[in-house]
C-alpha cells in the first residue's frame, strides 16, 4: 500500500551523484548529489533533496519544479532576465519552458517536488 504521507528523511538513502552535461557547463566542475525520497507509481512525481557544489551551467525545464533552498547561495538567471539570488528559506517554482543559467556560488541544498508532463 502506498502511503499518503512522505517524510523527507535521507538517513537510509544513498544519494545519486551526477554532473551537468559537459556542453552545458559554463564555469567550474559542479557535482550534484540527489536523494530521491519518493516517486509516484506512474513515475511522474518526484520528491527529495538536491545538493550541488559551485559552478554554472545552462538549464532547460520541461517539467514543473517547486523547490525551497535549505542552505547555500545560488543565482538563477532566466534567459533575457535579471539574476535572482537564492538563499536559505527562498522558494520558487520553475515552469516548463524555463531556460537560463543556474550558478551555485556556495554549495547549495534544496528540497524539491518535480512533476513531469
Amino acid at each position: 500500500m502506498t502511503s499518503t504521507f512522505v517524510q523527507f528523511n535521507i538517513n537510509n538513502i544513498v544519494p545519486e551523484e551526477a554532473s551537468p552535461a559537459e556542453d552545458r557547463i559554463l564555469r567550474g566542475k559542479p557535482v550534484a548529489l540527489t536523494w530521491n525520497v519518493d516517486e509516484s507509481p506512474d513515475g511522474k512525481l518526484f520528491t527529495g533533496l538536491w545538493e550541488a557544489t559551485p559552478g554554472a551551467w545552462r538549464v532547460r525545464y520541461d517539467e514543473w519544479e517547486f523547490c525551497e533552498i535549505e542552505s547555500g547561495h545560488s543565482v538563477v538567471t532566466p534567459d533575457g532576465g535579471e539574476p535572482i539570488h537564492l538563499r536559505a528559506g527562498d522558494r520558487l517554482v520553475l515552469r516548463p519552458g524555463f531556460t537560463g543559467v543556474w550558478e551555485v556560488m556556495e554549495t547549495t541544498r534544496k528540497s524539491y517536488v518535480i512533476r513531469l508532463p
